[in-house]
């Protein structure tokens, strides 16, 4: 078992481009928010000796290599033979379907069917394995209980609004000192849900994006104020440009953000750097106009067309998919199962905190009440046009380079210009 773990971009694609996959050898681009990918690098041990002559190579890479750098990689035919992915709509095209490689189809459709649905865009009647959710997701607020405390503001219960909650971390912050009351995570995904929340409807009836209406104008005009009084880190949007990723993980752990709407990904780094710093929990998404919900995701490892050793691949696949595996590697990982047998029987997390199993619990339960919309986004295949436009034009809007009136038009030029582009 080999690992590498690679810094850049740069560095990515001068690899996998470098050392083309063999038969024997499977190149797994690999990048992680706590020890994913060292848990998968420990479990493949088990793999490699089960099938003498292949080896798994584990590149841990940035998440900016995995948005930016592999799908310009795939759509030239380079690239690694399998990647920890979370666009699964948007590289499905890419996506090698292993079905004639595994012994037990109908296994993994019966553990795995809700998701293996996001990768199935290509034609109406496709039934094919194309990735393996190794991590179910859900986006949400987290918040410093600490700082609560400190400040003597009462946490809004279950049902409160974004405004409840804004206003209340911002008397927190106020109280307490603290640099930052909330701080959203730079991407269309995350503005998703609150947008939802407040009404917006993302799909027509016949489910062609419509992207700005009402509901996703109000949450825009609402976040966009909230950046420019203080209310949100205005640093996280703004400082970056285009549809460049930022978040700010760090901001938290550190103790410098009340509260933090990200997602349950970060569950397993916020018990390993926040430790007994202070005290933390998540909570339920805040509601709008439209409901309370966030969106639902994760991510997979999925196996691409390009490959040499399409069988081995396959197999790799499988023992990725199988439950006992599953089991061992979130039980390290600790996230949630997308494998539907293990969301009943649950896992014995390693080592986790009363904080990290509340909060595992709190996002596995928030899932069943999402928006019906939150899954539609998921699933649709341009997903990604959507997010790169908003957060390039929400972006634009909030440091004054345009008007929200032009933003928002803007962004729904941008969608149909790039689903255009892609049909």
């Amino acid at each position: 078992m080999k690992t590498r773990i690679l810094l850049s971009g740069i560095a990515f694609a001068a690899m996998t481009a470098a050392v083309p996959a063999s038969a024997a050898e499977l190149r797994f681009a690999c990048y992680q928010d706590g020890v994913e990918c060292d848990a998968w690098a420990e479990a493949f041990k088990t793999f490699e000796a089960d099938n003498p002559g292949t080896t798994v190579v584990v590149d841990i890479v940035p998440y900016k290599s995995i948005v930016e750098g592999l799908p310009l990689q795939l759509a030239s035919g380079e690239g690694p033979d399998l990647a920890r992915v979370t666009d699964l709509g948007g590289l499905a095209r890419y996506m090698l379907d292993v079905t004639p490689y595994v012994s037990d189809a109908a296994r993994i459709e019966e553990q795995y069917g809700r998701t293996l649905a996001w990768t199935r865009v290509n034609s109406p009647d496709d039934k094919g394995i194309y990735a393996i959710m190794d991590q179910q997701t859900a986006t949400g607020p987290f918040i410093n209980t600490t700082l609560f405390e400190q400040a003597g503001v009462a946490i809004p219960g279950e049902g409160a609004t974004y405004a409840d909650w804004a206003a209340a971390a911002k008397e927190v912050a106020e109280k307490t000192q603290t640099p930052y009351a909330v701080a959203m995570d730079r991407t269309g995904h995350r503005f998703a849900g609150p947008a939802i929340s407040y009404g917006a409807k993302y799909f027509d009836a016949d489910g062609n994006p419509i992207t700005v209406d009402e509901g996703y104008r109000a949450f825009a005009e609402q976040f966009v104020a909230w950046n420019n009084d203080g209310t949100v880190a205005k640093e996280v949007w703004a400082g970056a440009g285009g549809a460049t990723y930022q978040d700010a993980a760090k901001e938290f752990t550190n103790g410098s953000l009340v509260m933090y709407i990200s997602g349950s990904w970060q569950i397993g780094r916020f018990g390993r750097d926040v430790g007994d710093a202070f005290d933390w929990q998540a909570v339920p998404a805040p509601c709008g106009p439209g409901g309370c919900t966030g969106i639902p995701g994760g991510a997979a490892i999925a196996a691409f067309k390009h490959t040499k050793a399409p069988e081995e691949v396959g197999k790799l696949l499988e023992f990725i998919s199988n439950e006992d595996v599953q089991a061992k590697v979130l039980a390290k990982t600790k996230n949630i199962p997308a494998n539907q047998a293990l969301q009943v029987k649950g896992i014995d997390y390693e080592n986790a905190t009363d904080a990290e199993k509340a909060a595992l619990g709190t996002f596995s339960s928030a899932l069943a009440n999402f928006s019906p919309v939150a899954f539609q986004f998921q699933g649709y295949k341009n997903n990604r046009a959507i997010m790169n436009a908003t957060v390039t034009r929400i972006t634009q809007a909030i440091v004054g380079e345009s008007t929200l009136d032009e933003a928002l038009s803007r962004i729904d030029a941008d969608v149909k210009e790039a689903v255009a582009a892609a049909q």
